[in-house]
């Protein structure tokens, strides 16, 4: 039996990642969001969620620019304190042992230990509410060499145990169940 509940956003779990952002070391921050997404795949595009109080808020605005970095569970603890700390009171790349390094565009920092960097330019920043939602193209990708499926050349995510984020807390992924068009796929 189902019974009504206040409107709400119930879409879980998601993504926990943790956006970097900056142009100078002076200034680099992490913020942790799980509000993000794809939004197109031609022009590869996506977005993320960002209150205005957040101090990444008006380093992202001023710079026009950030990069997506996909957790892992090895990054668990990390992921969550760049979530509650905020960086005016701290540098999260050396409080949480993180590596920030240079990407191919943007001047913003990729975290090092992330085994996927999605390099994003601002196109439009959009107010929503509580948050604002930045929509940026995506200009590059920065893949761990090791989940480079040889053969294939496909990313394998799912071999660094990535993080996802549902009611509050912090979940690996289960097990594999399929894999797109498996429910229509003939049997050999």
């Amino acid at each position: 039996m189902k019974v009504p509940f206040k409107p709400g956003t119930l879409l879980y779990p998601l993504p926990a990642v943790m956006v970097s952002c900056g142009d100078e070391p002076e200034n680099y921050n992490i913020l942790t969001i799980a509000w993000t997404g794809t939004v197109c795949s031609d022009p590869p595009m996506c977005y993320i969620s960002v209150r205005k109080e957040r101090h990444s808020y008006d380093l992202i605005k001023r710079t026009g620019e950030f990069v997506i970095n996909l957790t892992t569970e090895s990054l668990a603890k990390a992921t969550d304190w760049c979530g509650v700390r905020s960086g005016r009171d701290y540098n999260k790349f050396q409080m949480m042992h993180l590596t920030p390094e240079a990407g191919q565009v943007v001047k913003a920092p990729l975290i090092a230990e992330s085994p996927l960097n999605i390099e994003c330019q601002v196109v439009d920043i959009r107010p929503l509410g509580t948050h604002d939602m930045f929509l940026a193209n995506v200009v590059a990708i920065d893949a761990e060499e090791q989940l480079i499926d040889k053969g294939t050349g496909a990313f394998q995510l799912n071999h660094a145990r990535p993080l996802a984020y549902s009611h509050g807390k912090y979940y690996g992924l289960g097990e594999k169940l399929g894999g797109f068009g498996f429910s229509v796929k003939k049997k050999k």
